[in-house]
């Protein structure tokens, strides 16, 4: 389980597909502190550390992770954002968020407001329904609260502080990004159905 606060801007440090795609992502996280089977959160995607060196964690990526993500868009040299999975005690800054992507998200519009941007992006029409106005959803593992709703689109604001500790300063107007629906739209949504 996660909080969306992103805590290390790590890279991609090399790819290699052998079976499932192991990615050996460089950081700045203190590994002598993290456990072989431990969940970081790559972009959103909760992924396993499968091995451990003094800067960087090895996760594999199956088909699967592939299929429903950005993460087969992955190259060297590219920046991701990670965070660590919770503990008891931890600070919950952001909403709860699994690491499970429902889906990818298409930037649609890149637009400068004073210090911030806002950025719109339009949802799979599926997913669409469960984004409200001041919700929250994860987009590439950031915790964001959403400014507004126009159908399947929908638009997000980002301070100075956010594009600086994580990827979103570079975001670019095409990408497609990890989309994670809010955890209590989805059961709202669902004790709906059943009634």
């Amino acid at each position: 389980m996660f909080t969306g606060i992103v805590t290390d801007m790590g890279e991609v440090r090399s790819l290699e597909q052998a079976g499932d795609l192991t990615a050996r992502i460089g950081t700045a996280y203190d590994t002598s502190g993290i456990e072989l089977g431990a969940s970081i959160a790559c972009d959103g995607v909760c992924l396993t550390v499968v091995d451990l060196g003094p800067d960087w964690f090895d996760v594999q990526i199956s088909a699967e992770t592939l299929s429903k993500t950005n993460l087969g868009t992955w190259n060297e040299g590219r920046r991701i954002n990670l965070e660590r999975a919770l503990k008891v005690g931890d600070e919950l800054g952001g909403h709860i968020v699994s690491g499970h992507v429902d889906g990818l998200a298409e930037v649609l519009s890149i637009t400068d407001e004073g210090d911030s941007t806002r950025v719109r992006l339009r949802a799979p029409d599926d997913l669409a329904k469960f984004i409200a106005p001041k919700g929250s959803v994860a987009l590439n593992g950031t915790s964001l609260t959403v400014n507004e709703v126009e159908g399947t689109v929908f638009g997000i604001n980002f301070i100075p502080h956010t594009k600086e500790v994580t990827t979103w300063g570079k975001v670019a107007v095409g990408d497609r990004v990890n989309l994670e629906i809010d955890t209590m739209a989805r059961y709202v949504a669902r004790l709906t159905e059943m009634s």
